[in-house]
């Protein structure tokens, strides 16, 4: 009897019992061969649990879960999870169908045996080689063949109860067991007809009817209506082969779409389909021309397809995917995918006429976007949707937009996706969010914004939903989120999943994500193990699709630029700020009380209490054996202070009304520091009568963590009178809008920018129901302070006061070999100075964390690693250097609970570099008086006001915003040095440091010029109701020129010609006149 996996006997016995046992069932009991197959994989994957230590599924634990969550670890690689699922699959078609099947068995066998090798090499004996599989005999007529089986069946029962027994100490990482086991698979090749099986149930899911061994050209099967086939062995005049025939053709209905070429694994692809799937198309034997559709320069099937049976790996891009060529046009070339064009896939492409919708869509005016009565898109909004065009058109496939936080990205994109649909250069659009609730909200402007003939995106075309996992032929538009499609392509279970053609266009919304690591992780985001793993799985899925991808975002990170490219288009927050468009922050509130200027400090020999937040236990500590300080970046995450927050909060709570129309978001540490917050604003405000409805905690374990709730409470924030104090941890750093909101206080530190930038964002919509003119920022924890030194694209500098964390974030980030060696080298140095200074109960801690490396053997290791393999490794081991960071002293888990007494020291205005405000007002006078010759603008506010356009002066605003000034903080600091609130505009400002005029507020100066004009005129009703509207355009803008008559304000009443007339042709001069006593202020002259 032939055994194949007797080399599995002495490390895992009872593995080796149940291959045999599968061999034995060969030739007498198919079905019974199937589930010992499948049982094979089982305990395979059962093992693996044991042998790492894992534990099982919390819910649903079923051999399909178990493998979903081996693969979510990284420990089993695309070649081994695909033969695992075949192994499952048949077993249970053998089980509840009774199925089977000798064809089946001879692949299955061999499939198994190649898993079984992997797992000797990753879990066993790495260096075992193993022999070729050979064919089991036919034993089934053996005289003790019966007993044989029934001796086997005890023995593997014997074996399973002494396996369970044991107990396994792992000492290998999941990301060293992850990269043996790729090395392992990395070494199997699959045989051509082993590949074949693994396409089969590849095409399956897609939609094809396929089954190699039995739909075969050979064994009488045609194309027919109604049918999805691909047959196999179909014949072709080849003779670039030994058999000249496809190993596949494939038809829809009576149509001959597509020939597919398979190779063993080992095979590059690529020069499969200029040598094989080409001639195949041309050499179309004459009795099959019925099933021909055309012919295009000779070749008479369309789409050529070739693949080795792997799934596409970039890194090994020619012997990975499957790759295509559209043979219509001699222009395309083949390209690789990461799945299988569906039937109705196929018939969508050849319905295509590309060129024939770019001429539409470059043909088709902008005006239906720009009616106020539909979408009412903002120059700058047309810009963009232009931009991506003009890259759509020039070809690219990956196009980056980048437009401010509350800039309208989901108009914007509505606009863009009714264009691209209505030419028909899109056939079906996803538009990809990463949370239910920015998907809900985008739905919601798809359903209620009207577009064309009073007609809303819904009510034009099929829009499917967050809902609806499924799309029909119909669906044009599709709503979902990156974590369903995380669970459709890389972790599905089902009969069926996405075809690589289902979306020809991709909308990605907020495409800055991948800082998860600076967040709180849960729900869907636990599919993802760090940071790395989110952008990988990420990009899987957005470059899983055959399709042109548009990403927008606010704030473009590393990764995004990396996956999308640079931006066409660019529309800042300080652009939008000095185009109208946003509000400004003020000049950011800094609390400072003593806790968090001195730290919270505890001498030795004294006790703390201690909180677990696991158990939710607290206990005394012993005496301490050493000093323990905690600045204030650790308040609320390892130590809880509530006199900090207490003492903070009633200084904010001064400022704030929670009865009026403006709304407040406190970003907290996480959860628990969130409801610590909610109950001291509650008791702050209970005496005053407050409603209990004004402050809300809206974090995701709002409703036990129930998804609906969850959106009711965003809703309610955002819809709603009450709340108007929301406290978040997360769940509204992004993408939601609430106009309402005046006021941010960030209780919490955050190391990205990119998170900061999305939080400041929340805040940054115009609201003129309210009168919202900025927003107000209160920081009671230094985050602008902390952030002032981050810059993602350089090393960090590794001076003694950076931390291990601050290395690491920066190792983390750094893509290029020569920076990480460089940040590898800091992280040496320090850790060889840290090593110096280590106590006993610190190397026993860094012993245990280690993995039972020595701090020598630790940095030698690193040492002797490649710079790639030494990054990885430290970045597996935050937790090692978190416990360096803090000594050693800190609590494994838990947290200090702090009592200690806390005061007001100073709230004050921060200016950027510790400017008081007499110093920020300085700085101004002096930019202004040191650039009045050199700034062209500057010198015609002080000298011809009247000659200021537009243009200059927004260039003047963007060259002073670079300096750091704004209007809204020279009007706060004037307030705060000269005790007057005069609200005036920058060109006030300017003319009063370089000339001397007095400050004025932007209204006085208008209200005044327009009085003086009408003292020196009789002017008719009918003219003094223009000047009304002339004084309160003028309030909204400082410029009044001709141009002024065209614009929206105008333009609908006739604009200058029709206005002209009504002031007797006067208007020219009417104009120059009132420019003149606008700036006749009483200001010195100036050259």
């Amino acid at each position: 009897m032939t055994m194949n996996f007797k080399f599995l006997e002495n490390s895992f016995p009872v593995l080796s019992q149940v291959g045999s046992m599968a061999e034995a069932y060969l030739y007498s009991d198919t079905n019974s061969c199937l589930i010992k197959l499948g049982q094979l994989g089982e305990m395979i994957v059962n093992a693996m649990f044991q042998l790492d230590n894992i534990s099982p599924p919390a819910t649903d634990n079923t051999h399909a879960n178990r493998i979903v969550l081996l693969k979510r670890n990284g420990l089993i690689p695309r070649d081994i999870e695909d033969i695992l699922h075949s192994l499952r699959t048949t077993r249970n078609k053998a089980v509840h169908a009774n199925y089977d099947s000798f064809d089946d068995c001879k692949v299955l066998l061999e499939l198994a045996y190649n898993l079984s090798v992997w797992f000797m090499q990753t879990y066993g004996v790495w260096s075992y080689q193993p022999a070729e599989f050979i064919l089991p005999q036919d034993n089934s007529n053996h005289v003790d063949y019966e007993a044989l089986l029934k001796e086997k069946e005890e023995l593997i029962k014997k074996l399973t109860e002494q396996a369970e027994k044991i107990t396994y100490s792992n000492t290998m990482t999941v990301e060293e067991r992850a990269r043996k086991a790729k090395r392992a698979a990395d070494s199997i090749h699959l045989s051509e007809q082993e590949t074949r099986y693994l396409i089969d149930e590849q095409l399956r899911k897609v939609g094809w009817e396929v089954d190699t061994l039995n739909l075969r050209y050979s064994k009488g099967t045609r194309p027919e209506k109604g049918r999805n086939l691909a047959i196999a062995e179909w014949p072709t005049n080849s003779t670039v082969s030994s058999r000249g025939s496809a190993d596949y053709a494939l038809f829809v209905g009576e149509k001959l779409v597509g020939v597919i070429e398979a190779k063993r694994a080992i095979t590059d692809i690529p020069s499969v389909i200029d040598y094989q799937c080409k001639d195949y198309a041309k050499e179309v034997k004459e009795e099959h021309a019925k099933y021909q559709m055309g012919n295009w320069n000779g070749y008479k099937v369309p789409f050529l397809f070739a693949t080795n049976g792997r799934k596409y790996l970039k890194q090994l891009e020619t012997k990975s995917g499957i790759w295509f060529l559209d043979a219509r046009q001699s222009s395309n070339i083949p390209k690789a995918l990461q799945g299988w064009v569906s039937p109705d896939g196929v018939m969508e492409l050849l319905a295509k006429d590309i060129a024939g919708a770019n001429q539409s869509l470059e043909s088709l005016p902008y005006d239906l976007l720009r009616d106020k009565d539909g979408l009412n898109l903002r120059k700058y909004q047309i810009e963009a949707i232009e931009a991506a065009e003009k890259a759509i058109l020039d070809g690219k496939e990956t196009i980056l937009l980048s437009m401010a936080t509350g800039t309208g990205k989901t108009r914007t994109i509505l606009g863009m996706i009714y264009r691209l649909v209505k030419t028909g250069r899109f056939q079906r659009v996803l538009f990809l969010v990463d949370r239910t609730a920015l998907g809900e909200q985008a739905q919601d402007v798809f359903k209620e914004v009207k577009i064309e003939d009073l007609m809303t995106l819904d009510q034009i075309y099929n829009l499917k939903g967050l809902d609806d996992k499924s799309i029909e032929k119909e669906t044009k538009i599709h709503v979902a989120t990156v974590q369903s499609l995380v669970k459709r392509i890389i972790y599905n279970e089902d009969e069926a999943m996405p075809s690589v053609s289902d979306y020809d266009l991709i909308v990605v919304d907020e495409a800055h994500r991948g800082y998860i690591l600076d967040k709180e992780m849960g729900g869907d985001e636990l599919l993802y193990r760090n940071q790395e793993d989110f952008v990988s799985k990420y990009r899987t899925v957005i470059e899983y699709f055959n399709a042109v991808k548009i990403a927008m975002t606010a704030t473009p990170a590393l990764h995004t630029s990396q996956i999308f490219g640079t931006p066409v288009f660019n529309y800042t927050y300080r652009k939008a700020v000095i185009e109208g468009y946003l509000v400004d922050h003020d000049a950011p509130h800094s609390i400072v009380t003593r806790l968090s200027k001195d730290g919270i400090n505890y001498d030795k020999g004294e006790t703390v209490a201690i909180y677990d937040p696991i158990t939710g236990e607290i206990t005394n500590s012993s005496e301490l054996e050493d000093e323990l300080k905690f600045d204030v970046e650790k308040f609320n995450r390892q130590v809880i202070t509530e006199p900090f927050n207490q003492t903070v909060l009633e200084e904010i709570a001064k400022e704030l009304n929670p009865e009026g129309d403006c709304k407040t978001l406190i970003y907290a540490v996480d959860d628990s520091h969130a409801d610590l917050i909610v109950k001291i604003l509650k008791e702050i405000y209970e005496p005053y009568g407050v409603t209990n409805e004004a402050v809300m905690k809206i974090t995701g374990s709002v409703g036990g963590g129930n998804k609906k709730k969850v959106l009711e409470a965003i809703r309610k924030f955002k819809n709603e009178k009450y709340p108007t104090i929301a406290v978040t941890v997360d769940l509204l750093t992004t993408g939601i809008d609430v106009p309402e909101i005046t006021t941010l206080v960030f209780m919490r530190r955050v190391k990205s920018r990119i998170l900061f930038e999305q939080m400041l964002g929340r805040a940054t919509r115009l609201c003129p129901d309210i009168g919202k003119s900025h927003f107000e920022i209160y920081d009671p924890v230094g985050v602008y302070e902390s952030l002032e030194d981050v810059n993602t694209m350089k090393p960090v500098v590794a001076k003694p006061t950076t931390s291990f964390n601050d290395l690491l974030d920066g190792l983390e980030v750094l893509s290029e070999e020569r920076h990480s060696k460089n940040q590898i080298d800091m992280i040496i140095a320090k850790l060889q100075r840290k090593k110096r200074i280590m106590s006993e109960k610190d190397i026993s801690r860094f012993l245990e964390l280690s993995g039972g490396n020595t701090p020598e053997q630790f940095i030698h290791n690193v040492e002797a690693m490649l710079v790639g393999d030494a990054k990885k490794l430290l970045l597996s081991n935050r937790k090692l250097f978190e416990m360096l960071n803090e000594g050693g002293s800190k609590p494994k888990r838990s947290v200090i609970i702090s009592d200690k007494e806390d005061e007001m020291v100073s709230h004050t205005r921060g200016y950027g570099n510790g400017l008081k405000p007499e110093d920020y007002l300085d700085q101004f006078k002096t930019f202004v008086t040191n650039n009045i010759n050199t700034i062209a603008a500057l010198n015609v506010i002080c000298t011809r006001p009247k000659e200021l356009t537009r243009e200059s002066l927004t260039s003047l605003r963007v060259v002073l915003d670079q300096e750091g000034f704004t209007e809204k903080q020279l009007n706060t600091a004037w307030k705060e040095v000269k005790s007057q609130d005069i609200a005036a505009d920058i060109i006030s400002f300017i003319r009063k440091e370089a000339i001397g005029s007095p400050l004025i507020s932007h209204e006085q100066r208008i209200v005044n010029a327009v009085q003086k004009l009408k003292q020196k005129h009789s002017f008719s009703r009918m003219e003094l109701d223009w000047l009304s509207r002339i004084e309160a355009q003028l309030l909204h803008e400082p410029i009044l020129d001709k141009e002024t008559f065209d614009s929206e304000a105008f333009k609908n009443h006739g604009g200058f010609v029709r206005i002209n007339k009504i002031f007797n042709n006067q208007l020219d001069s009417i104009i120059s006149e009132l420019n003149d006593y606008m700036y006749d202020d009483g200001g010195r002259t100036t050259a």
